[in-house]
């Protein structure tokens, strides 16, 4: 009787031993919950790229000009218009996981030749293209929609062979494209118009946005304003090289600063390109145009008097008194040093030279204290102007630490020496504008891994008030590179909503 009991009881514990096994293997071989989740989403988003990528796209004509609008993937967002072979601007329109770009191909001759033929329709072709862009905003919408959804749907078919899966990812992918849109919606900004990003052939021509200080806010505006970029895509294209220059107000004072040349010739090209193009009225330098300050190196400075417009000029650390006094013999060129002011151009500049020579830093300095003192002397310099009745519009020193002293005694300060550009409101009110080199680090650049670029800004200021209004930042490539890049900017005063200008009609959107 023993010996079948134990053989029953064995045959009983068998069946349970062997689906706990099964079981426990089970486990052991399942997905972590996490990694069904990241797996899903690499395919969602895998998918919804693919789908952007192969049918995602629409094409739609603008006024005379046929476009493809597309989606992309993007870390930072923002909206890209290219205007192939001329070159591209970029907007910081929203922050969303996507970017619009558009893409100009090229002008219809049968739309071209009937504006050519009925010119009393331009003055309809700004709405035209106004409710061209809105059509083919809501057609690439729904085509987007469309193709991110069959995209990951088709994906998750292949990777999971289950349609609910599938189903699933398409879901998410619908939503992910949802939430995309919420967040572009909630991050629109309709002033990034204002400030575009030239690059190419297009950087020599900021007038394609027009005249910064009569765009505003208003979103039906700023689709004015884009109409009116594209509607000027068809000058762009008939001009070809000859490219239209900014065309300034007339009430605008135009100032071009430059600083750091060091000793580079081709920043003296750059400089009388500038100044042709933009229609400058005065240069200020804010120093270190020279490297060692050597007599040897004076003839350099020759050009400063025949760039075409009045050549305003402080003494920077690699500067010497030498340099100086060079520089004062020159026909067209202001030397401004321990307060002293010049007017010219409509304006009122003073400026201090740099209080320390250190060409290659082997000389004991005073350092920031010499610097900040040398500032201390120049706010005084301009606080008695401004009790003499002949107020400054514009200061001029090389070290940004002198510029900041003069805080609350004149509307803006330029400064230079640290080659990058810092635009910053002090808290008394005055504005310190720091230029990087306009000679790309001078000849010593050479040393760097990479070249320094080249940069100079035009300052736009308003004849009635000399108040700063807008300016532009040139940025070009450094030895060797030619790239081109130009950024429209306004003060933050000027960039508050207000009423459309006069001569811009408000359609709604």
């Amino acid at each position: 009787m023993a010996r079948p009991f134990r053989a029953a009881v064995a045959r009983v514990r068998r069946p349970h031993h062997s689906r706990t096994t099964t079981t426990v293997s089970t486990l052991a071989t399942a997905p972590h919950p996490y990694r069904r989740v990241f797996g899903l989403l690499a395919v969602v988003v895998l998918g919804a790229w693919l789908g952007l990528l192969i049918v995602g796209s629409v094409r739609t004509p603008v006024g005379p000009v046929d476009t493809t609008m597309t989606l992309r993937p993007s870390l930072s967002g923002g909206t890209k218009i290219n205007v192939s072979p001329l070159g591209a601007l970029e907007l910081d329109s929203h922050v969303a996981p996507v970017r619009l770009d558009v893409d100009v191909d090229q002008l219809d001759p049968e739309r071209s030749q009937a504006l050519v033929k009925h010119p009393e329709r331009l003055s309809g072709l700004q709405d035209e293209v106004t409710d061209d862009v809105a059509a083919g905003t809501r057609e690439l919408a729904v085509r987007s929609c469309v193709a991110v959804v069959s995209g990951a749907t088709a994906l998750g078919l292949a990777v999971y062979r289950r349609p609910r899966r599938a189903l699933a990812a398409g879901g998410l992918a619908l939503a992910l494209l949802a939430a995309s849109g919420v967040s572009a919606y909630a991050t629109w900004n309709p002033k990034s118009v204002l400030e575009p990003k030239f690059s190419g052939l297009l950087s020599s021509a900021p007038s394609v946005v027009g005249d910064a200080r009569s765009i505003v806010t208003e979103f039906d505006v700023y689709q004015q304003e884009l109409a009116r970029l594209v509607t000027n895509v068809t000058k762009l294209y008939d001009a070809t090289s000859t490219l239209p220059v900014y065309q300034p107000d007339p009430a605008t004072i135009r100032v071009l600063h430059v600083s750091d040349i060091h000793l580079n010739p081709a920043a003296w090209h750059i400089i009388g390109s500038l100044v042709e193009q933009y229609e400058i009225d005065v240069i200020i330098d804010s120093g270190d145009t020279m490297d060692h300050g050597t007599a040897a190196e004076n003839g350099f400075l020759d050009p400063a008097r025949e760039l075409g417009a009045p050549y305003v000029w402080v003494r920077g650390n690699h500067d010497s008194r030498i340099t100086q006094a060079y520089l004062e013999k020159l026909e067209n060129v202001h030397v401004l040093d321990e307060g002293s002011a010049v007017d010219v151009a409509g304006l009122r500049v003073a400026g201090t030279g740099d209080p320390q020579f250190t060409p290659d830093r082997t000389r004991p300095t005073g350092g920031r204290a010499a610097e900040e003192l040398a500032g201390m002397r120049l706010a005084s310099a301009l606080r008695d102007q401004r009790r003499a009745g002949t107020p400054v519009d514009i200061a001029v020193a090389h070290d940004p630490n002198a510029a900041r002293q003069t805080d609350g005694t004149v509307p803006l300060v330029l400064a230079g020496h640290v080659h990058h550009r810092v635009n910053e409101l002090l808290p008394l009110g005055t504005r310190l504008k720091v230029e990087g080199s306009t000679g790309g680090g001078g000849l010593r650049a050479v040393q760097n891994e990479k070249p320094e670029k080249v940069r100079a800004s035009v300052l736009y200021l308003d004849r009635a008030t000399r108040h700063l209004q807008a300016w532009d930042e040139i940025t070009l490539g450094g030895l060797g590179l030619t790239t081109a890049e130009v950024g429209r900017h306004l003060p933050e005063e000027n960039l508050a909503p207000g009423p459309p200008s006069p001569s811009a009609s408000t359609t709604s959107p």
